[in-house]
């Protein structure tokens, strides 16, 4: 009876001590929504190099910059901005030497295929009659929001179209509502326009480069975080060429990433 009783004993320890293994074989990563399609061939093909797992999960990048100071439990913060990570990181709340800036987004304007809105208009397209809803992430806390915003106002449209704007509470849910006809256009991440998704789905036209703020993005490791050595791996792993065609091929700009 004894030696049944330290049975089950070692085999209760063995499964705690393996739960913790692998436990520390998986990081759980915050991404911003422009990153949906992306990050899982690049999560993927970290699995497969290191037998690691990431756990994602996305939304706005405004959102889990306050789910990070309440001391929600990631591992690390992939951002569509520099801000948020430069804040977390001025208030001691990421690990050093772990800020590293990725990639830059671009915006364009996405119809749906059955559309008859010219976008050889390019932005100016927006006041077509035929537009009465137009999707944008929410720009008090998106940064795709915020450029949006931006590029109407540098081209003087922004008073003009405001009053038709249906917010999404992040980049992937704005491109969601063009793409179920909730809005009849979008201003969404160029990432999107080209995910498997949507891609098929519709016609975009970029807004120029030059009629918004660079959505320069940028990623760290928490504090926080309980597998800082799995955490390093993946950031590691970010760096090298192969994620950066991955970046590339969904419309990100990774050409002066070294240099930040």
């Amino acid at each position: 009876m004894f030696r049944s009783q330290r049975c089950i004993v070692f085999a209760a320890l063995c499964a705690v001590i393996l739960g913790q293994i692998c436990v520390a074989q998986e990081i759980t990563v915050a991404a911003a929504a422009d990153l949906q399609y992306a990050m899982q061939d690049i999560a993927s093909g970290f699995q497969k190099n290191s037998g690691k797992t990431v756990k994602l999960t996305y939304g706005s990048s405004g959102n889990f910059f306050q789910q990070i100071q309440n001391g929600a439990p990631f591992d690390m913060f992939f951002s569509a901005n520099l801000d948020y990570p430069k804040r977390l990181e001025a208030a001691g709340l990421t690990e050093s030497d772990s800020y590293y800036s990725y990639a830059s987004g671009q915006i364009v304007i996405w119809v749906p295929n059955e559309s008859k809105v010219d976008l050889n208009a390019g932005i100016s397209s927006l006041l077509d009659p035929r537009v009465n809803k137009i999707a944008i992430a929410n720009p008090q806390h998106a940064p795709y929001g915020q450029a949006a915003v931006s590029a109407l106002q540098k081209e003087g449209l922004y008073d003009k179209v405001k009053g038709k704007f249906v917010l999404g509470e992040n980049i992937s849910q704005a491109a969601s509502f063009v793409v179920s006809g909730s809005a009849d256009a979008g201003i969404v991440a160029l990432a999107l326009a080209l995910s498997p998704t949507m891609k098929e789905k519709g016609r975009y036209s970029k807004i120029p480069n030059a009629d918004y703020t660079p959505i320069e993005q940028a990623c760290v490791i928490l504090k926080s975080s309980k597998n800082k050595e799995t955490a390093r791996q993946f950031l590691s792993y970010i760096k090298n060429p192969a994620v950066a065609r991955i970046l590339a091929s969904y419309g990100f700009d990774v050409q002066d990433r070294a240099a930040k």
